[in-house]
């Protein structure tokens, strides 16, 4: 049992890495995207080539799938994201299964005993989750406060007003494509990035792990969490991951069939879209409130400071 909720983490861990990238895509710029478990695939794959095939370093493998995760992303976002809405969810489905496609002609049978992840001459082996899992966190902690940074910041602060309204954004001078595209790029790097970890793992790759549900569960994970909150995302990956694997953990497996996950997540869906479209935590607008304090507590500075002047006078 315990091995089992280790296990749980770990993955909560890898997927909430990918929910983190599908919410700069759809929680940041609303643009719905359904071809995140392609890059999750482009990730996995190039770490079991270079460490496998050409024997590279497992941490090289990492900004060399992130590098051709975004630069798919780039080349996909380029001529789909012209795309809204229901044909843009449409393109992205159709492309993340080519990507699959293309995988399984490569190699049919995928990779198997894939080096596994070492540092300082330790390995990083399946039986030692606990390491595993700090290992799988401090990257979550840090892809996390990127995004926040970026949430906080004028980019951030672009990808939104895009989100809210195309025209109106357009015509205070963002380039609606540039953003979309770059937030298209940036979400796919950090899938790849979680391919990684998949594939040092498990230290295996079969191309038919990275099916249409993959990425129908990562946007499971923003919707229920809350679009644009970078921290209600994860939270949505974790619950996603134990509803995933609740059957086993419970020794419920005769009772509740593997394909009751598929009608909980569409049923999740539904539910949120309807009762409650902002997610748990619903969207970080904490921020807005903090700047807009700091910017009275200024203002009143001066006003004091001016006042005291005057009277000196």
């Amino acid at each position: 049992m315990w091995n089992f909720f280790l296990l749980i983490l770990i993955y909560s861990g890898i997927y909430a890495m990918m929910a983190l990238g599908q919410n700069c895509i759809t929680g940041y710029t609303g643009m719905l995207s359904l071809c995140h478990a392609g890059f999750f695939c482009i990730g996995s794959y190039v770490t079991a080539i270079l460490c496998k095939t050409y024997g590279m370093s497992f941490w090289f493998s990492i900004p060399v799938a992130a590098v051709c995760a975004g630069i798919v992303g780039f080349l996909i976002g380029v001529p789909t994201l012209r795309l809204k809405g229901d044909y843009l969810c449409i393109a992205t489905l159709g492309l993340g299964e080519i990507i699959r496609n293309v995988a399984t002609n490569l190699n049919p049978v995928g990779y198997q005993s894939v080096p596994r992840a070492s540092i300082l001459g330790y390995q990083f082996s399946s039986k030692d989750k606990i390491a595993f899992i700090a290992l799988v966190w401090l990257f979550v902690l840090v892809f996390f406060l990127l995004f926040q940074r970026l949430a906080h910041s004028r980019l951030g602060r672009a990808m939104n007003a895009v989100r809210e309204d195309e025209i109106a954004a357009q015509s205070n001078g963002i380039n609606v494509t540039k953003y979309k595209i770059g937030a298209f790029t940036l979400g796919a790097a950090v899938g790849g990035v979680a391919g990684c970890f998949m594939t040092a793992y498990t230290s295996t790759v079969n191309p038919g792990s990275f099916t249409f549900m993959v990425s129908v569960m990562v946007l499971c994970m923003v919707v229920l969490g809350g679009m644009g909150n970078g921290a209600a995302v994860i939270l949505g990956a974790v619950i996603i991951q134990f509803i995933s694997y609740f059957p086993q953990l419970t020794s419920l497996t005769n009772v509740i069939p593997a394909q009751a996950k598929q009608i909980i997540f569409g049923l999740i869906l539904v539910v949120m879209m309807i009762w409650r479209p902002q997610g748990l935590l619903g969207r970080d607008k904490f921020r807005y409130g903090v700047a807009k304090k700091r910017l009275s507590v200024r203002i009143n500075e001066l006003k004091g400071r001016f006042a005291k002047k005057g009277g000196a006078v």
